[in-house]
């Protein structure tokens, strides 16, 4: 019988198994959907249906750098933090971001569709299910983001073995190993401090304009100061909105290794700046942490055990 391709695509969907083993499942079994079902069944390639509703919502964020002016970031997510340190995972990881680093896809839709660079005949999806296979947890490749320098150069940090990745692009006319090693220092301060923009610029005025709203609303909550006068009210507002913007604003920010504790990123990147004889600024930065927004499974082993007792 000959095999189409609707007819794979039907078994893809329905065991989640890669093409080629879809295919061949029904090439051995003629062509017989409930047979190849479960000749895919037997051969261990149906295992990622049942566990694609499982939370996977540990895992790994990596980063690769290629050529000094181009990165990505990646996060992959596993079930448990058991299978996040198993070697196997970790290497499936570091060949998901390298598929990224060489990727021009958009979207994740079109990443999972790409060729797998180490097997061109599966695609990044088949790759993904057979290491479902494989692990025997719901794994997912949540999210990638690929960084080019156009003009200076990238850097990354990583940071609990994996549990946030950061990538840096700087902007300079001057790359070599003291730019470099401040660039890591700023990867280092995105990771630790988690800000938001790069700097006031990038905040929009719909932001400013809600926070100011919220802040006026706490205000004329608390008796005491709703009483104050309109002008100390309007100095108070401010005043709280230039503290929040040192707080997710990377150049406002405290830098992290200042000697006198008070030196900010932005005068750091001007010493810098002076040392290495160009102006040195941070154009963008990308920063991943693992599980970010995502429902974390919560066990409770007494209730599963008495569960298991009263079976």
């Amino acid at each position: 019988m000959a095999i189409t391709a609707a007819m794979v695509k039907e078994l893809r969907e329905m065991t989640g198994a890669g093409m080629m083993d879809c295919k061949k499942a029904l090439n051995e079994t003629n062509g017989n959907m409930d047979e190849a079902v479960e000749f895919l069944r037997k051969n261990g390639q149906a295992k990622a249906e049942k566990k694609a509703s499982r939370i996977a919502a540990e895992g790994l964020c990596t980063v690769v750098v290629k050529d000094d002016n181009t990165a990505a970031v990646v996060e992959v997510n596993s079930e448990t933090d058991f299978v996040a340190k198993n070697e196997t995972f970790q290497q499936f990881v570091k060949a998901v971001a390298n598929q990224a680093v060489n990727s021009d896809a958009a979207d994740m839709d079109a990443f999972m569709a790409e060729a797998w660079n180490e097997d061109n005949s599966k695609s990044v999806n088949d790759a993904l299910v057979e290491k479902v296979a494989v692990i025997g947890e719901n794994l997912k490749i949540r999210r990638f983001e690929k960084v080019v320098a156009e003009h200076g150069c990238v850097a990354s940090y990583i940071h609990g073995g994996g549990r946030i990745g950061v990538i840096v692009e700087a902007d300079t006319d001057v790359v070599n190993d003291a730019v470099k090693e401040a660039m890591v220092n700023i990867a280092m301060q995105i990771a630790a401090l988690n800000p938001k923009y790069v700097s006031r610029e990038e905040v929009s005025a719909d932001y400013i304009a809600h926070e100011k709203e919220i802040l006026l609303a706490q205000i004329m909550n608390d008796p005491k100061e709703s009483q104050k006068p309109e002008k100390v009210i309007n100095g108070m507002i401010e005043g709280r909105i230039s503290k929040e913007l040192k707080e997710i604003c990377l150049v406002d920010q405290v830098y992290v290794k200042a000697e006198d504790g008070k030196q900010t990123v932005g005068k750091y990147l001007e010493e810098v700046s002076k040392a290495v004889g160009c102006t040195v600024k941070v154009n963008k930065f990308v920063r991943f942490e693992t599980g970010e927004g995502l429902e974390k499974k919560q066990e409770d082993f007494a209730a599963e055990v008495a569960a298991q007792m009263n079976a």
